[in-house]
């Protein structure tokens, strides 16, 4: 199927976190910072779940606990989590080439395209940055475990936070950081969109717009993501993907 078009030159920031205002210095921050609520977005009807693919084995070793990079991440209670949102593979809705990771806003969901006409779909938890980019662009680099640094919009609304400012060295890599345990930067003509796809330790955030965050997904998700996706990876951000 086709996805909602979306123009490859198309880059809609709309006041995003006030990077015109603030210039090149804001490229040295994440926009995946505490915001308010945004509303407005209704999901269309999606398809029944499927299966578990046997492959990737049960869904109570998938959310587990695990040491990573000598980081205890706790198991997720999957009991508690919709299984729509459930790592899975599905067949692919996109239409985008093997290869392509493709966020769905409208439904949070994001789709690893591949071969065959199948998709590795996660479940994501969207806050208001997460609404504010659309379009084509690439995974430029990928980070594990890593720092934080809130813009100096957000510490001037919270001076606490002057702490993790750049200047300071950002708040270091761990359980508590709002980016988790891995971080995708996405770039479109080499100038970075200040979008991330991250991980995050608040499981009940996901397949919900909360006020925190750009794309985020369960910990032990974005470690999967993140291994199976190389740098310059193309990703296209769009609000809606038609379903059957």
């Amino acid at each position: 199927m086709s996805i909602t078009s979306v123009s490859s030159s198309q880059f809609t920031r709309r006041r995003f976190l006030g990077a015109a205002a603030t210039g090149a210095a804001a490229l040295t921050v994440s926009a995946c910072t505490s915001m308010p609520h945004y509303a407005g977005f209704d999901p269309v009807q999606i398809a029944p779940t499927p299966e578990i693919e046997p492959s990737l084995g049960s869904y109570v070793s998938m959310y587990a606990p695990v040491i990573d990079e000598g980081y205890e991440i706790p198991g997720i209670p999957i009991e508690k989590v919709d299984e729509r949102y459930y790592r899975q593979i599905v067949q692919d809705p996109t239409g985008e080439q093997p290869g392509t990771v493709v966020v769905d806003t409208a439904n949070h969901f994001l789709y690893l395209v591949r071969e065959g006409g199948q998709a590795m779909r996660y479940g994501v938890g969207l806050g208001r940055a997460g609404f504010e980019w659309s379009g084509r662009a690439v995974i430029q680099w990928k980070r594990k475990w890593p720092k934080w640094t809130p813009p100096a919009e957000m510490i001037g609304r919270d001076p606490k936070l002057e702490i993790y400012s750049a200047a300071n060295g950002g708040m270091q890599p761990g359980l508590m950081n709002p980016l988790g345990a891995r971080a995708l930067y996405i770039f479109q003509d080499g100038v970075d969109t200040l979008y991330r796809v991250h991980g995050s330790p608040e499981w009940n955030s996901i397949g919900k717009s909360v006020s925190s965050g750009c794309v985020r997904l369960m910990n032990q998700d974005i470690i999967d993501l993140y291994d199976r996706v190389p740098n310059k990876t193309p990703i296209l951000v769009t609000s809606g993907i038609p379903m059957a």
